[in-house]
């Protein structure tokens, strides 16, 4: 029997459900038989669509207010208020810092923070509205917590879901809605590999340079996977997280440990 069997049913919002982490989100929930709204920009459909019994699908660009505000709408109508939110969405741009194109600063952070903020604005309102307890899940970084070079546009977005993650827990814990963020590390994914290409034509390296680095930086010795991401992101939305709120949480194979 599953720890999570109190999942069932439950409505859960994944956006950037598409690939990655975000579609390891979805099926992890799906295992547990909860009913997943996968929304990303990469879906063609502006309206709710229903695959299965246990998947929506819908457009959402996650920077843009009216979009987001498309999807409270029909999950209003529809009578689909989450009872958890995971906020996935995200994209990274790299260049040293003297170096970078201010639109790429901006573009980062419209679909990290502002995405992040819009998204919870909205679909929280919802839930406080409809006075459902849940559970508010923000994929933030170890990036949220350090530094990296050629990534400034990425780190400055994921501290601010930090912060959003912190002001959040405290406005909305009255209404027995805990809020907490997962930071992971080195995860491998289609945006990491394209990272490593990138950080190797800045720093005149080579993809496989910057793949034996990113190992060597790891004490469990090896890169994470989506899968490490969705079992943490599957524990905050559970009960057994019910005394957690307003956290950062680690999933980083011991890379970052603050």
């Amino acid at each position: 029997m599953s720890l999570f069997t109190s999942l069932e049913k439950k409505i859960v919002l994944v956006t950037g459900g598409f690939q990655g982490i975000g579609r390891e989100v979805v099926t992890t929930f799906q295992n547990e038989k909860a009913i997943v709204i996968a929304a990303d920009l990469s879906y063609q459909n502006s309206d709710l669509k229903r695959l299965n019994d246990f998947e929506y699908q819908i457009h959402l660009d996650v920077s843009d207010e009216t979009s987001v505000k498309n999807l409270a709408d029909q999950l209003k109508t529809q009578n689909l208020t989450p009872n958890i939110l995971v906020n996935v969405a995200g994209i990274s741009t790299m260049d040293y810092l003297i170096d970078s194109q201010t639109s790429d600063f901006d573009k980062t952070l419209a679909v990290n923070t502002r995405g992040t903020y819009l998204v919870s604005k909205y679909i929280v309102k919802l839930m406080v509205a409809a006075k459902r307890p849940g559970k508010v899940v923000l994929i933030a970084s170890q990036a949220g917590k350090n530094g990296y070079r050629a990534m400034s546009a990425y780190v400055a977005s994921k501290h601010a879901v930090l912060g959003l993650t912190k002001t959040l827990a405290i406005e909305v814990a009255k209404d027995q809605i805990n809020v907490n963020a997962v930071c992971p590390g080195i995860i491998e994914t289609s945006m990491k590999h394209r990272e490593r290409k990138d950080g190797a034509k800045i720093r005149g390296l080579t993809a496989d340079d910057i793949e034996k680095e990113d190992n060597s930086q790891v004490p469990l010795g090896r890169t994470g996977t989506p899968k490490d991401v969705a079992n943490v992101v599957l524990f905050l939305a559970s009960p057994l997280s019910d005394y957690m709120t307003g956290q950062g949480i680690n999933v980083t194979g011991g890379m970052t440990m603050n």
